[in-house]
């Protein structure tokens, strides 16, 4: 059995993140303020906003330009740490 490696991404280039958390009125722009410091240039167009057929929770998916692996690791670290996300796709 031959091991594969995961694919080599090649920086810098468009990244998706997808973020869920608990809806509450300011979960989108607590969210955004994460994304803003670990990224530069994202706009609206960028975001795409959803929300679970209950309304309990809201994905919210940012396609920023990933710089490097330090960037997005670091980014996940805050997201996770803020205590207002359930899961980082």
């Amino acid at each position: 059995m031959q091991d594969k490696e995961a694919p080599k991404i090649e920086f810098p280039c468009r990244y998706p993140i997808k973020v869920v958390g608990r809806s509450t009125p300011d979960y989108a722009t607590a969210i955004r303020a994460i994304f803003e410091r670990h990224t530069t240039g994202l706009i609206d167009k960028d975001i795409v906003t959803k929300s679970s057929r209950a309304g309990t929770f809201d994905s919210i998916t940012f396609t920023i330009t990933a710089t490097g692996t330090d960037q997005l690791e670091a980014l996940h670290k805050e997201l996770v740490a803020s205590g207002r996300v359930s899961m980082v796709i």
